[in-house]
């Protein structure tokens, strides 16, 4: 999802360099600024004084860290479930699934550890504290995951990932609202539609089952 939309000599680009005066919205300048809406939601226009305001910064702000140390631990909760796949799941393409988790959230892990670090944080132990975040198992949950084998392995797995995802997809939701550092909402847009399309999947096997 865009969180930006500028027509006319007004450009953001979100990757590369850090921004400078000559890409951000001028308060001057009368070129249409466009802020599509969420889905369902129709696209808004700012004022050139609202786009000032609204461009994704190099500056980091509490809800940028407080996204990629929750995230983190989301995603360690992922590797947990997905790398009992390989040794409990009966259907091929749950362990598929749980594979493809694996490999795209490890190193994203790797990456939001190296970013908290570089603003001079500390990264969330693997012991640290999750309670009241979204989509998150239990610990019963867990032991239930990793007694479970065969085709009940199967059905709990993807239930338990797909409300896993759906809390991953409202924490990315809440960073767009509320973040201000580019990378980071480059990232939570992009757990935003990657797991969105995950969730899709997911539930099409679970029809299959």
């Amino acid at each position: 999802m865009a969180l930006i939309t500028l027509t006319g000599a007004a450009v953001l680009a979100l990757t590369g360099c850090s921004s400078t005066p000559e890409q951000r919205p001028r308060a001057d300048s009368t070129a249409p600024v466009i802020a599509p809406g969420r889905p369902g939601e129709q696209a808004t226009t700012l004022s050139p004084q609202q786009a000032e305001q609204a461009v994704p910064t190099p500056t980091v702000n509490a809800a940028d860290v407080t996204f990629m140390s929750d995230m983190i631990l989301h995603h360690r909760q992922a590797l947990d479930m997905s790398v009992l796949a390989p040794t409990r799941a009966a259907n091929a393409k749950v362990k598929a699934i749980a594979s493809r988790i694996k490999d795209s959230q490890a190193p994203e892990i790797q990456y939001m550890t190296s970013w908290l670090q570089e603003q001079g944080q500390k990264a969330p132990d693997h012991h640290a504290g999750h309670a009241g975040m979204p989509g998150m198992a239990t610990p019963e949950q867990m032991e239930q995951l990793k007694a479970a084998s065969g085709a009940a392995f199967d059905s709990l797995f993807l239930e338990l990932m797909i409300r896993h995802h759906q809390g991953a997809v409202e924490m990315a939701e809440k960073e767009v609202v509320n973040g201000s550092h580019r990378v980071v909402l480059e990232l939570a847009n992009d757990v935003g539609a990657t797991q969105s399309a995950e969730i899709g999947r997911m539930r099409r096997i679970q029809a299959e089952l």
